[in-house]
């Protein structure tokens, strides 16, 4: 059994970091700043399309590399604050199986934060995204094909645990389980609307990924 976690808003707890930065970026666009309980409700990737939205008018590229530019600056200034989710740890334990990490940040930023924290030993791979910029450019969906089979580890005997629908739509797109965390990036009514089986701890959320992948096999 081979489980993928999801970083951002799942392992690490920075929810309140990504508002504050977004909310920066938002203001130079002229749009109104957002709660955390609104973001959980209205974001959604391309970001670009986010971005649009809270702006009230289509972003051109240099426009959205400028909004991606200070989100990005804003989040890493403020990323030595932000600690793992309360029993991530604990979570990544309990899994009697492999694991890896896959993940939209940057690798070259992700791959030292993870260390940071203490758990690259837990991986048998860790995966961010290798391109300048954010945003979406590669899907969620690509990137978890090419980390599964870089593993040599077929979509079916794996599960992906994530805090949004881009994880689920990517766990389908490869025919992995997949159960979302309520605790993240999106509010739980989203995440449950959905179909998907939604935890409110990562413990639990690592329980139920054990239960779908022993009933799947």
């Amino acid at each position: 059994m081979h489980l993928v976690w999801d970083w951002n808003g799942t392992l690490l707890n920075d929810l309140d970091l990504v508002v504050r930065a977004t909310n920066e970026a938002f203001v130079s666009v002229g749009a109104a700043p957002i709660s955390a309980d609104e973001h959980r409700r209205r974001f959604r990737r391309p970001i670009a399309e986010f971005y649009a939205e809270a702006a009230g008018r289509t972003l051109d590229d240099a426009e959205f590399v400028r909004l991606d530019r200070i989100f990005h600056e804003a989040y890493l200034a403020g990323l030595p604050t932000c600690a793992l989710v309360s029993d991530a740890v604990v979570a990544l334990r309990a899994w009697p199986g492999t694991q890896s990490l896959l993940s939209m940040w940057f690798h070259h930023e992700l791959v030292p934060t993870v260390d940071r924290h203490g758990l690259t030993s837990h991986f048998t791979r860790v995966d961010g995204q290798r391109v300048l910029l954010g945003g979406g450019l590669i899907f969620k969906a690509e990137h978890l094909a090419r980390h599964l089979a870089a593993l040599g580890v077929p979509g079916e005997q794996a599960v992906l645990i994530g805090d949004s629908l881009d994880d689920a739509h990517a766990a389908d797109a490869v025919g992995a389980a997949c159960v979302l965390y309520g605790g993240g990036f999106t509010d739980p009514d989203r995440l449950r609307a959905s179909g998907r089986p939604v935890a409110n701890t990562l413990v639990a959320a690592v329980a139920l990924a054990e239960a779908a992948l022993s009933s799947a096999a």
